[in-house]
């Protein structure tokens, strides 16, 4: 039995099929994880994500230390309430954990990293802090609650006194407000719109059931897989670890390189990686052939052989798609080895889907 998150009886009352994730009992799905993947593109799911770890940073240094720690810059979070995404990296430049960072106010920030990385992110956040002006506080008495879809955030509204819904509705995408006890941020893993709700782990049962009633559909970790798969957003500890760099995982972006003075953690190893030009990359896949992509299988190119990082059905599309680390120099059509037949793959850029819609050219 792994740990339980405050909902877990709300969980098994509602039948869901319980798995290990990170040393967690989470539900896999609640009975058909087609119909959660489409109850999040068409209306409105929710997912318990309390397995979540939340830290908090704090202290006069705060801002100086997350700007040494992490590959993209807090500096670009300049008003409280803004979020930025980015990688927390080793000195080879391989990504320790991927993770949002919220800015609080002066000197104050959050962050929510990884289940499974948990007790490795806290040993590296403790380490790095050691005679810094900061302090890390894991936030062990908090739940969270992602809500998605396009009308996530009208129905999750109810959670909100009248008073504070207008504001709460008005959040922009990468920002976040206090509103009592709730932690309100407009963000997400699925590719829709939504909220993603920090809050007292004692008010959870009620925040679940109050949820439901508004009319949010139960999700599970298989949904949650493949709508954040047709988003094009990464898996950590399949898409990327901590032997492969932000620029050989399609993360390149979250790399803050200006002002060129800041001295990050991996940055000497990034710019090395960069000048050299890098060997691998991270692509999307879209299988032609009949099959299933799936972690792992052997990616045949003109360049050289590489491997499917994630794959899966996808739902919205009806057809086979993933992610896999290819040569540099692939091109666009490839072959998968799909239990020993070589399957006609085409690489795609992702996202394959976003809000809902196709983004990609299916023939």
């Amino acid at each position: 039995m792994g740990d339980k998150t405050p909902l877990h009886g709300e969980h098994e009352a509602l039948g869901a099929r319980l798995v290990d994730f990170g040393g967690w009992d989470m539900p896999l799905h609640y009975g058909s994880q087609v119909e959660e993947h489409h109850a999040v593109r068409d209306d409105a799911g929710m997912f318990d994500v309390s397995h979540m770890t939340v830290v908090d940073v704090e202290g006069a240094g705060a801002r100086k230390w997350l700007r040494r720690l992490l590959a993209n810059d807090v500096a670009r979070a300049r008003e409280p309430g803004k979020a930025i995404y980015t990688c927390m990296l080793n000195e080879q430049g391989g990504v320790i954990d991927d993770l949002i960072v919220y800015h609080l106010g002066p000197e104050s920030f959050r962050m929510v990293v990884n289940a499974a990385t948990r007790t490795k992110d806290l040993a590296w956040l403790r380490r790095q802090a050691e005679g810094a002006k900061v302090t890390v506080t894991e936030r062990t008495e908090l739940a969270m609650i992602a809500v998605q879809g396009p009308h996530a955030c009208d129905r999750a509204a109810a959670l909100l006194p009248e008073a504070d819904r207008a504001a709460a509705l008005a959040l922009a995408p990468f920002n976040a407000a206090r509103f009592g006890d709730l932690f309100v941020a407009r963000t997400g893993y699925t590719g829709e719109d939504g909220w993603e709700i920090i809050l007292p782990a004692d008010a959870a049962v009620t925040a679940w059931r109050a949820l439901l009633a508004a009319g949010l559909r139960p999700c599970g970790l298989g949904a949650r897989d493949t709508l954040r798969l047709e988003a094009g957003m990464n898996l950590y500890g399949q898409d990327m670890d901590e032997q492969t760099t932000p620029l050989e995982s399609g993360l390149g972006w979250t790399v803050a390189w200006e002002p060129a003075e800041r001295d990050f953690i991996g940055r000497e190893a990034l710019e090395a990686q960069r000048a050299a030009g890098q060997a691998r990359k991270l692509v999307g896949l879209l299988l032609e052939d009949r099959g299933v992509l799936r972690a792992h299988q052997r990616v045949v190119t003109p360049a050289g052989d590489g491997e499917v990082t994630s794959g899966s059905f996808s739902p919205t599309l009806g057809r086979s798609i993933g992610f896999a680390r290819v040569p540099a120099q692939a091109g666009e059509r490839v072959e998968v080895d799909v239990r020993g037949r070589l399957l006609a793959a085409r690489i795609v850029r992702p996202p394959f889907v976003r809000n809902g819609k196709p983004r990609i050219q299916l023939d």
